[in-house]
């Protein structure tokens, strides 16, 4: 079935060269050169027209019922060429509508892909593999270094570090030590864990973030295409001009001819025809379009709501300051560095980062320890280093240094006073600022909506700094959902996230865009993915989508401009049926062309920021 509009065209052409032959072989008015013709109109016209007729009784009413009607109309007049041609034109179009809106697989089965499924559990002194839904809660497993977490649970033995922020959307990558709790879904770092399970996998987060995207899916109301919305103006118009005839001239063929020229193939090919230039284009700039429609809504959206990490920001942590008292920030940052090199707690990489980025050399290291939960201790040329949060101190020894409003911090601690504190936050990209500052001014955009799952003060702080007004933070992607169609049911909206936690919202807005390459659930739950972590690439795909709804209306209201004129004609008894379907073919050829503009540069390329 993916393939039978294809087949029906393929058919079609094959049956109008047969005909042709035939005439020129036995000559023409025979009843052999009608034969390929009444064929493909009994077979593949009425299979098409069977197709409309259902959708009538669901209450799709197209512009392509006026190709159906003209079917019906030829076959019944015996005007067999003038039918198979308007076949022609209809399947052909709906072929590449097909073609554009073809996809690979769906957002379930992706989540379902990613979906934990094997569980280790802790039996004696070895383990057992088992299949996650198999798990008790109270049952102790093993989680292995690079895994997902099978369920919800506590960890009861080792320490690593996690990667949630796909599910949860806090940027740093978290540590785990004896007491701290796990979630399903999240990836585990370099070292192995033992848990013990809280909750079934069944009851887990990952599930209830399963849950929630079947439910968006369900839910997400089916938006109308640019050519459905054309087709509801035109379609009247051309059955009262075809009506108008027959009644007035009280002719048949008369009728027939002007719904022949009347079939809206601006509308059915002239579209797709821009759709697959502006989608072949995009994929040129690493801009991949799983939805036309996402490609046709872009630039009509007036709302922008946009995930935090790793979409404004790098998603990852910076050392961004450090306080430094009773001793240079110089060799703060050099006894730091020189301890953190043999640590694989999440910081350590900023805090190395930033002394290579000041070529700081490093200094040689002596018995290195860290205690889970206590810090990172180490003696570092002659000096003994530790490295801890402040709540691990007295009050009194920190009392000196700022309050951190936002972000994340530890304090170094040298010979057993408290000499810095270093600070850690998640930063815009660079191009942050300008993006979301541009929207208004080159775009339709009316409102930016900051909706993160992250901590209120790291969401606040960058708010600020971009001057984003409307701001939601620490949501589950249960509440991100019921923010989006609120949203949505006043606005059209364009959602911006790239984390697990974002699939859901993703599918609830009016256009889901993923940010870069890190969740394939996400990429799937998205009309559109954009490859590069560049927020110049989505300013791009919103110009891309202006100037290809530009040449699409261009070439579907002109065509239909040409279409009413030889309706006229017709109409007037100046086409017959098969004049009438090769003018129809002429005006098909001047949309394609015109359409064929979107996959040109022009000014779509231009870029804002």
């Amino acid at each position: 079935m993916k393939y039978l509009n294809a087949s029906i065209a393929s058919a079609a052409c094959l049956a109008i060269a047969a005909s042709l032959i035939l005439q020129f072989a036995v000559g023409a008015g025979t009843d052999a050169c009608n034969l390929p013709l009444l064929a493909v109109l009994v077979v593949g016209g009425g299979t098409l027209v069977a197709r409309l007729v259902v959708g009538l009784f669901q209450g799709e009413f197209g512009s392509d019922l006026l190709a159906g009607i003209s079917i019906v109309s030829s076959l019944l007049l015996g005007q067999y060429m003038a039918g198979t041609l308007v076949v022609l034109m209809l399947s052909g179009g709906s072929a590449l509508e097909d073609y554009a809106m073809r996809r690979a697989s769906s957002v379930l089965d992706a989540l379902a892909r990613r979906n934990p499924s094997l569980a280790h559990r802790r039996e004696g002194l070895g383990m057992v593999d088992i299949a996650a839904e198999q798990v008790k809660p109270g049952d102790e497993l093993v989680v292995l270094p690079h895994e997902l977490c099978p369920v919800d649970g506590v960890v009861i033995e080792g320490r690593s570090s996690m990667d949630e922020s796909y599910l949860t959307g806090e940027p740093y990558r978290m540590s785990k030590t004896p007491g701290v709790e796990v979630i399903s879904g999240a990836i585990n770092g370099e070292g192995a864990i033992i848990i013990r399970a809280l909750r079934a996998a069944r009851d887990s987060r990952y599930s209830k973030i399963m849950a929630v995207m079947e439910s968006s899916r369900q839910r997400r109301p089916r938006m109308r295409r640019l050519a459905d919305m054309l087709g509801a103006i035109y379609t009247p118009i051309a059955v009262v001009i075809a009506a108008g005839a027959w009644w007035w001239f009280g002719s048949a063929e008369r009728f027939l001819a002007v719904l022949v020229v009347a079939t809206p193939c601006p509308l059915i090919i002239a579209i797709p025809v821009a759709i697959i230039g502006a989608i072949s284009w995009c994929a040129k700039r690493g801009i991949i379009v799983r939805d036309p429609v996402a490609l046709e809504r872009a630039h009509t959206c007036e709302v922008l709501i946009t995930d935090k990490t790793g979409t404004l920001t790098v998603g990852e942590p910076t050392l961004v300051s450090v306080e430094a008292r009773g001793m240079p920030e110089q060799e703060v940052l050099q006894l730091a560095a020189s301890i953190e090199q043999y640590s694989k707690h999440p910081l350590s990489h900023a805090v190395i980062e930033e002394a290579e980025k000041r070529h700081i050399v490093m200094a040689d290291v002596a018995e290195v320890s860290e205690v889970p939960g206590q810090g990172l201790v180490g003696t570092v040329r002659g000096h003994s280093v530790k490295i801890t949060g402040r709540r691990m101190l007295p009050a009194e020894e920190t009392k000196d240094f700022t309050q951190s409003a936002a972000g994340l911090e530890c304090v170094v601690v040298v010979d057993g006073k408290a000499v810095a504190v270093m600070r850690f936050r998640d930063e815009p990209r660079p191009e942050s600022m300008d993006f979301v500052s541009h929207l208004g001014r080159h775009h339709n955009f009316k409102d930016v909506i900051l909706l993160s799952g992250d901590r209120d003060q790291e969401v606040q702080f960058l708010a600020a700094q971009l001057k984003i007004a409307k701001v939601y933070s620490g949501k589950s992607p249960e509440e991100k959902v019921e923010i989006v169609r609120e949203e949505t049911a006043r606005h059209q909206t364009l959602y911006l996230g790239d984390g697990i936690n974002d699939a859901p919202a993703l599918t609830a807005s009016t256009v889901g865009v993923a940010f870069g390459p890190r969740s394939d659930i996400t990429s799937e739950a998205a009309g559109a993915v954009i490859l590069e972590t560049s927020l110049r690439k989505v300013d791009q795909f919103l110009h891309i989508s202006s100037h290809m709804r530009k040449v699409a209306l261009q070439s579907a209201v002109g065509g239909m401009a040409l279409s009413v004129f030889g309706m006229g004609l017709a109409a007037a008894g100046f086409l017959t049926p098969v004049l009438g379907a090769l003018l129809q073919e002429a005006i098909d050829l001047f949309a394609v062309l015109n359409s064929l503009r979107a996959s040109s540069l022009g000014k779509a390329q231009s870029n804002h920021i």
